[in-house]
């Protein structure tokens, strides 16, 4: 006689496998579901096209950088209208100097409407052009020089969707 007792359970069935696989396959569908929502939530929108030269100039990018931090040199940008105009300050509030200004407007995702528009000196000291943008995300990366020098590089995002341009 066996030492285990005969209940009348069936044991192990067809529909036991059945739930303990739902169960399963439901835990990875959720996780990635999960996982591709934080991916596209919190994507900068930054694209480069070989990584591994990137990251070989970061250190020299960000000494660059620091460099400019502590110039003193600000910029202000603005849209008006379909106008793009560019404030270039020194620390003390004055006009910095710059004879070359550029934007370089990309989407966050995808370039085929992305494009680059010089933005030349106004009458008044600050850098305008009149360029039609379309609605949405932009990342707007502005780069004034002097002489051939970078004076300063920023880059914003912004939306133009409250703009009537």
């Amino acid at each position: 006689m066996s030492d285990y007792p005969i209940t009348g359970g069936k044991g192990f069935t067809g529909r036991h496998m059945l739930f303990i696989m739902l169960a399963f396959f439901g835990v990875i569908i959720a996780v990635n579901m999960t996982m591709a929502w934080y991916a596209s939530s919190s994507w900068s929108g930054l694209v480069v096209k070989n990584t591994y030269v990137a990251s070989q100039e970061f250190n020299k990018k960000a000494e660059a950088m620091r460099a400019m931090a502590t110039s003193g040199v600000s910029g202000k940008f603005a849209l008006h209208d379909g106008l793009i105009v560019y404030e270039l300050h020194n620390r003390d509030g004055s006009l910095a100097a710059a004879d070359e200004v550029t934007a370089h407007f990309k989407r966050p995702v995808g370039d085929h409407e992305d494009f680059v528009i010089g933005l030349p000196r106004s009458h008044n000291g600050h850098f305008e052009a009149r360029h039609r943008i379309l609605s949405g995300d932009w990342i707007v990366e502005v780069i004034s020089k002097n002489q051939g020098m970078t004076v300063m590089h920023e880059a914003l995002r912004i939306n133009t969707a409250g703009f009537a341009q």
